[in-house]
């Protein structure tokens, strides 16, 4: 589309902490590692920055505070930008940037002004840095080619922690003009790996919530070029009008193509909802492209155990650039439901985009996606995919019937096997179309496709798939009649229970 276990690299040499204060006043002594600074509202930059003598602006606690210290923003509205140039150590830890106790410090864009690419917090070239627990709001513009950003981290640097954040209301509201529809972008939070081989490693972006975002052709959450190594864990990023998760290659944000994709990552226990593109003027009307989670170019990652609904995609895992692939993504124990266009695609979007090869698709659970009735079905494959694995997944079709839907004969070496498929009319009313063939009836698609030869046509037997659980009853027959390769299934399921309790893991998102 339009672009619409604990996973960490070593760290390269430390960022000490550069760039001292304007003015006169000297910044604390490095001594005052592990001290705490306050910043409030009432306070003022020539105070102490004590909690009887705080300071009134963050930025200058960001230009002073040592390695080792935390800053405590107090309760407040805060109507200012804050860059963070200063890094903390390894030696004597991060510079942590809090809210104090239970209070809501609100750094609020409101009538700030927005130049180029900017965040209303931003971390450029810093380590050892935690931004958490503050409320990030209302940074907008009007401009064609402006980009608000609530949090933007760029250029290198690691061991940066964005968490229990709460980023909303920031957007660009400039009406898109020309074919293209560009110009028209904004993020909640941003990553950008600019330089090489230097990259942006050792990142934690967990707990945040993500929401009312107006992204145009950008997206909610994103990692794009050199950032290696990181996780995106039990956020919560929903009723935007684009992408909710992306992990981003081949776009020269990387200065040299060697590095310039997101990878090894681990994207996990994120709820991703009610994202879609459907009213965006960034694209052609009624347009269903904003996936859930989508990893457009990125490597070597895993996706699981994220819940995505009421999206456009469920997940997507694709490649918008031509001869360029994403790769070794490992998508399981997801549960993906009611999304419009598809549960899970795969592919480039047309025979001019690249290709999704060596990834996995495994014990997932896939209910009544295609609400868009377009014919798309639960599985979307797409252009060029090439040695995939497919197995493990419940696929139950909404009214369309149709479960997987593959128009292309380039497609190759794909591994489909030891699915649950089932849909509401039966094995008659059920479709899959493959390498351009159309197949109605569980026994045709086997036979005409050579796929699926362990694979089940049978009601999954889910616990209240109305009300959203999808757990198996103890006679559903999808228990025990999975394919236990521990290579590819992983160790927990939906819930974080053990893999294969049984004869043999279940298919589906749990055990």
């Amino acid at each position: 589309m339009m672009k619409f276990g604990k996973i960490f690299l070593a760290g390269l040499a430390m960022v000490l902490g550069l760039g001292l204060m304007a003015g006169n006043v000297q910044p604390p002594s490095a001594s005052a590692a592990g001290a705490a600074y306050y910043v409030a509202t009432s306070g003022s930059d020539s105070n102490a920055g004590t909690s009887d003598a705080p300071w009134k602006t963050i930025q200058y606690a960001a230009d002073v505070a040592p390695a080792g210290s935390t800053v405590y923003v107090r309760g407040g509205v805060y109507n200012q930008k804050l860059k963070i140039t200063r890094s903390g150590s390894a030696s004597q830890g991060p510079i942590v940037f809090t809210n104090y106790g239970t209070e809501t410090a609100t750094i609020d864009g409101t009538g700030l002004s927005v130049s180029g690419t900017q965040g209303l917090i931003e971390l450029a070239d810093v380590d050892y840095v935690t931004v958490q627990g503050l409320e990030i709001r209302n940074f907008t513009t009007a401009s064609k080619n402006a980009v608000p950003v609530g949090i933007y981290v760029h250029g290198s640097g690691g061991f940066i922690n964005l968490s229990n954040n709460k980023i909303h209301d920031i957007k660009n509201t400039v009406t898109p003009s020309g074919k293209d529809r560009l110009g028209r972008d904004a993020h909640g939070i941003a990553v950008y790996g600019t330089k090489a081989p230097a990259s942006i490693h050792d990142l934690t972006i967990s707990g945040n919530e993500l929401y009312n975002l107006v992204l145009g052709s950008s997206e909610s959450l994103v990692l794009n070029g050199n950032v290696d190594g990181f996780m995106v864990t039990d956020n919560l990023i929903h009723n935007n009008d684009n992408i909710g998760i992306d992990l981003i290659g081949f776009e020269g944000t990387a200065p040299n193509t060697t590095y310039d994709q997101a990878r090894n990552g681990l994207v996990k226990g994120n709820r991703v909802y009610n994202n879609s593109s459907n009213n965006n003027p960034s694209y052609k009307k009624d347009d269903n492209s904003a996936g859930g989670i989508y990893v457009d170019g990125g490597k070597d990652s895993i996706i699981e155990q994220n819940y995505s609904y009421n999206n456009d995609i469920g997940i997507e895992i694709a490649s918008e650039h031509a001869g360029k692939a994403t790769s070794n993504i490992t998508v399981r124990s997801n549960v993906i439901y009611n999304n419009r266009l598809t549960g899970i695609a795969l592919g480039g979007y047309d025979d001019e985009r690249g290709s999704t090869v060596n990834c996995k698709i495994v014990n997932n659970t896939l209910y009544k996606n295609d609400t868009f009735d377009g014919g798309s079905g639960q599985l979307f494959v797409q252009y060029d995919t090439q040695n995939n694995v497919i197995k493990n997944n419940i696929f139950v079709a909404s009214s369309t019937g149709v479960l997987i839907y593959n128009e292309y004969t380039k497609n190759s070496g794909n591994v489909v096997d030891y699915n649950l498929y089932f849909a509401p009319g039966g094995s008659s009313e059920a479709n899959w179309t493959w390498k351009n063939k159309e197949y109605t009836g569980f026994s045709a698609y086997k036979k005409g496709t050579g796929n699926d030869a362990h694979s089940l046509f049978i009601d999954p037997k889910f616990v209240n798939a109305a009300g959203g659980d999808f757990h198996l009853q103890s006679s559903s027959p999808a228990i025990d009649a999975g394919d236990t390769d521990r290579a590819i299934i992983g160790t927990l399921d939906m819930d974080g229970k053990p893999r294969v309790q049984g004869a043999a893991v279940n298919i589906g998102a749990y055990e």
